[in-house]
């Protein structure tokens, strides 16, 4: 493959043969490495010519000095304060100052008149806001969208003005500037001759800098165009054939470097893949296969899947060339910084900045980031205290024991970073006091990451320390969540090593007998038409600015030169529909198609492997049965049987291995910590009564003191928490309402003055020792009833339960199919009053019931066990035969539990 650079320098040679008083002007830096290695195989000794990429030619012709972003936002602000009466704060002008920098940029590259540009634009926006009758309504909004850009010429003038003051510029300044003194360059430069290559879509100022140089006689340009686009109306060769249209230096010359390698053969494979994640995937695989390819470029269309390529490459890849930024957004050292702003953010928000209080939310993301994580010991042990006590905030003092014993200078810069807000001068050298200590700890690439972060600072804080417009914290943090998003990473390696990874614009002049282009997406290549800007389409189409139509164009002679004169070429495309694209191949790849006879098509789709999932077993070894002997002289409770019965493995982990649940800071009360709170007033309401007969006025006198007692029992197992507002304040309200209703119904029962009602026991621990065939020691039994009472001489066992109970779900019509129909309440029912019958010796000649009160389902009162289908004539009462009959099918559950031959195992319909 003969590419264009080898090409152009071969036509070069044959005319120039020293190039001490020639410069070569190229599109792009990586270009230039290219061209230099290239002139080193051709040319044996002698001196290389000057290249300069296009920005440095223009630096050197208008003489003024680029300004980065950063910089010239602080200095438009500075005008802007001037101009301005009433002006914005700094981190409201950011968010559009960015772009009206952009629309200066864009009117000065391409030298438009500015005064008439925004002389147009305001008499637009009064024609808008005329009508004839005078009916036009402004809102405060519209006014001041007039206002702003009535004032757009005059922030212009003075800014340009400013910066040139200065000497410093963004791009379009310099451009303009150049086109002034280009005449004087060339006066002190006619020794010298140029040669412009590689360009294609140039701007207003480009244009003329070109035509001045080309036209004092020795200067050449070469295109890289081949015939197939530029002697059709095709969109790729668009501007070259504008130029050679209109240009006066064809009406002599004629066009450099017209290539047919276009229609040369080809291997050209058009794949589509469903997600960027397959795309990406493939693009591994076509690598790994072709481990021979050498002079290979990997191009991303959409360039924020430069993370994910980075982790997708095969291993035989052992050199890559990256040209191309890693967004900041993505490296690990965003979130620690992002941690950091979002300690004092929020500690503002809940107004805790007084007593300096950091939300523990905050801290532990702060501690269990992996830079911190690996500095500081005891992490773990931290948080489970915060856990254990409850801390939702957390203070200096806690902070400071839990980095006693750390190195000295880790525990000053945390502990200092904790200190309470005073400047954002001071907040900055926090934060570069702890890159500083990170810096030691970390893996190089880390230290690049935390190195790019410190000139960030260290720029702003210089920046802040000479304007101060950074007021506030937030005002800092706004404008930092700004920069990153636009912010990129370079990379440093060796350009003419490996594989080469790249994004679009980057190909410029390059060729590759390999190509892999992923993403090639409509709405990516070319991108979608939407354009940040102040001037709509229109103005920009009356002034000659380049609207979309253009920049597809530029996409579209990007993509044909890159494929011109390769020889392998992968283009994939994500064929989803979704948030990243259309799922529309682009209408580049189409035109191709259209083009050449000689594309494959594939889809491809990951492979999907289908997966038996065995359910989890666990085989009973002697150290499982020494653990089933400590419980059976333990007991079991109601709850660690039925949980048993819903899934074995469930029982397995907690009764067995012991695991506990993880223990966490309880913002929101839970739902267990709610029935705990009702259980426990509810047992000190009723305890003075034990043995006693209910009167309306006790109950009367229980609910002067009941809301205090909730308040207590909060207080007990809600520690640190707040229930003064948000959700908290209403599941207080909840447990509240649930004892003041539950009060209100045994009122109205007791109104009644046929009712009577005896408290016999509250929150009474039974137990009682069972005998089962092929178990050679007895097991225990015990459980904590609610409540026992004798209504009209019956004897009730009550269970609270806080959630939702139906009467359904305690209807027992066959002993042996309690297990089958999951009635694991009416199991724990029953065997609360098994533990009363054997504890209490209780005389069944007294009816015996058992059942439920649903605090959601209050309505029904109290829900007892049911014995037949009955409605009319519903059996409820528990008789020594029927407690027989259960304790019977219970005894095959616990011999299931200690048979060695039947293992734990997971049921397979678990609901949850």
């Amino acid at each position: 493959m003969q590419s264009f650079i080898s090409e152009t320098l071969d036509d070069i040679l044959q005319t120039t043969k020293s190039f001490e008083d020639v410069v070569f002007i190229l599109p792009s830096q990586r270009a230039k490495v290219f061209v230099k290695q290239a002139f080193k195989d051709k040319i044996a000794v002698g001196f290389l010519p000057e290249m300069l990429n296009i920005e440095q030619f223009i630096q050197q012709i208008s003489g003024v000095q680029k300004a980065d972003n950063i910089q010239l936002l602080f200095h438009f602000y500075t005008i802007y304060k001037s101009v301005e009466k009433n002006p914005d704060s700094f981190d409201a002008f950011s968010s559009w100052a960015l772009t009206v920098l952009q629309d200066f940029n864009e009117i000065d590259q391409h030298l438009i008149n500015t005064k008439e540009i925004f002389t147009y634009l305001r008499d637009i926006e009064r024609l808008r806001k005329w009508s004839v009758n005078g009916t036009f309504k402004e809102t405060e909004l519209i006014k001041g969208h007039y206002s702003f850009l009535e004032k757009l010429n005059n922030y212009y003038n003075a800014f340009y003005q400013f910066l040139l003051d200065k000497n410093i510029g963004y791009q379009g300044l310099m451009y303009r500037e150049a086109a002034k003194k280009v005449d004087t360059f060339l006066d002190k430069n006619t020794a010298k001759k140029f040669f412009f290559i590689g360009f294609n879509a140039l701007n207003k100022a480009e244009e003329l800098l070109f035509q001045k140089v080309l036209e004092n006689g020795n200067s050449e340009i070469y295109w890289d165009i081949d015939e197939s686009f530029f002697n059709s109306n095709h969109q790729a060769g668009k501007f070259i054939r504008k130029y050679k249209k209109e240009w006066r230096y064809y009406e002599k010359n004629q066009l450099k470097s017209l290539g047919n390698s276009f229609s040369s053969p080809k291997k050209i494979q058009v794949i589509g893949a469903a997600k960027n994640n397959t795309q990406i995937k493939y693009i591994g695989e076509i690598l790994e296969e072709n481990a021979q390819f050498k002079n290979t470029a990997l191009v991303l269309a959409d360039e924020t899947l430069l993370p994910i390529t980075l982790n997708s490459l095969p291993k035989n890849i052992n050199a890559i060339n990256i040209t191309m930024g890693y967004p900041l957004k993505d490296i690990p050292t965003t979130s620690l910084l992002f941690a950091v702003f979002q300690l004092f953010v929020s500690q503002d928000k809940f107004q805790k900045n007084s007593l300096n209080e950091f939300y523990y939310k905050d801290v532990i993301r702060f501690f269990k980031h992996q830079s911190i994580y690996g500095l500081i010991s005891n992490i773990d042990n931290f948080t489970s205290e915060i856990a254990k006590d409850n801390q939702t905030f957390i203070n200096e003092k806690l902070l400071e024991k839990f980095l006693e014993n750390q190195e000295s200078e880790v525990k000053n810069v945390i502990l200092n970073l904790f200190k309470n807000f005073d400047s954002v001068s001071n907040f900055m050298d926090r934060i570069l006091d702890l890159i500083n200590i990170l810096k030691e700890k970390v893996d190089a690439l880390e230290k690049e990451y935390l190195f790019r972060f410190y000139t960030v600072f260290t720029q702003l804080k210089t920046l802040q320390n000479e304007f101060e417009y950074f007021t506030d914290l937030k005002t800092l943090s706004l404008f930092f969540r700004q920069l990153i998003g636009s912010e990129s990473l370079s990379f440093q390696g060796e350009p003419l090593k490996g594989l080469q990874l790249m994004g679009m614009l980057e190909t410029r002049v390059l060729d590759f007998e390999n190509i892999i282009l992923a993403s090639a997406n409509e709405g990516v290549l070319p991108a979608s038409s939407q354009q940040n800007s102040f001037i709509p389409f229109d103005v920009k189409v009356e002034f000659g600015l380049p609207t979309y139509r253009e920049k597809d164009a530029i996409f579209s002679y990007h993509f044909f030169r890159l494929i011109q004169r390769a020889k392998n070429v992968f283009i994939l495309y994500n064929t989803e529909h979704d948030v990243f694209g259309s799922g529309e191949k682009s209408r580049f790849v189409t035109q191709l198609e259209m083009m050449r006879t000689d594309i494959v098509h594939k889809i491809v789709s990951p492979k999907v492997v289908s997966q038996k999932t065995n359910l989890k077993q666990i085989t009973k070894n002697e150290q499982v049965f020494e653990r089933l002997k400590e419980l059976a002289k333990q007991g079991f409770s109601p709850s660690s049987l039925t949980n048993y019965l819903y899934n074995p493995v469930a029982f397995y982990k907690q009764k067995i291995l012991r695991i506990k649940e993880f223990d966490d800071v309880e913002e929101t009360v839970a739902f267990n910590t709610l029935g705990t709170v009702v259980h426990e007033t509810l047992d000190e309401l009723y305890k003075p009564f034990i043995g006693k007969f209910l009167t309306v006025d006790a109950i009367l006198d229980m609910e002067k003191i009941a809301k205090d007692l909730v308040v207590k029992h909060f207080k007990i197992h809600f520690k640190n928490g707040d229930l003064s507002t948000g959700k908290n304040r209403l599941i207080f309200e909840v447990a509240n309402r649930f004892v003041t209703n539950f009060l209100s119904q045994e009122k109205t029962l007791l109104k009644d003055k046929n009712n009577q009602l005896k408290i016999i026991a509250t929150e009474e621990n039974l137990s009682a020792e069972i005998e089962i065939d092929g178990i050679n020691f007895p097991i225990k039994i015990h459980g904590n009833v609610d409540r026992v009472d004798e209504l009209n001489g019956e004897i009730r066992i009550i269970d609270y339960k806080s959630g939702m109970v139906q009467s359904a779900e305690l209807k027992v019509l066959d002993f042996e199919q309690l297990r089958e129909k999951q009635q694991y309440k009416a199991i724990q029912v029953l065997l609360y009053a098994y533990l009363y019958s054997k504890n209490k010796k209780h005389d069944f000649s007294k009816n015996l019931k058992g059942g439920i009160y649903s605090f959601k389902n209050l309505n029904n009162g109290f829900l007892a066990i049911k014995f037949s289908s009955n409605y009319r004539n519903p059996d409820h009462n528990i008789s020594s035969e029927k407690l027989e009959e259960f304790i019977t099918e219970l005894k095959e559950y616990i011999k299931e539990i200690y048979n060695p031959a039947i293992d734990f195992i997971e049921p397979a319909d678990l609901k949850y």
